[in-house]
């Protein structure tokens, strides 16, 4: 019976035990993994903010159209005001 026993524990200690060539499989398959991984992570990343970034300036862009053109019919109303006056100072001079 104790010899069962003892035999039962070698084999499971044998078959839980690791090469060294078996671990550095492993290694090397995650680094393989790893390097292919992390770039295409990082360029989305990059990405992603670019878009972004363009996307703020996009926004801003159409922001500043709106402001100049209200800008210019602004100005515009202005200067036919002004002819306007000096039309009418024109006219009150003579």
């Amino acid at each position: 019976m104790k010899n069962d026993k003892q035999e039962l524990l070698e084999e499971y200690d044998e078959e839980k035990n690791l090469d060294f060539k078996f671990l550095l499989l492993i290694y090397l398959s995650l680094a393989v993994a790893f390097s292919i991984i992390l770039p295409k992570i990082y360029i989305k990343n990059q990405i992603y903010y670019i878009s972004r970034d363009i996307h703020k300036l996009y926004s801003e862009n159409s922001i500043l159209k709106e402001e100049n053109t209200y800008l210019k019919q602004k100005l515009e109303s202005i200067r036919f005001k002004n002819q306007v006056l000096d039309s009418v100072f024109i006219e009150l001079e003579e």
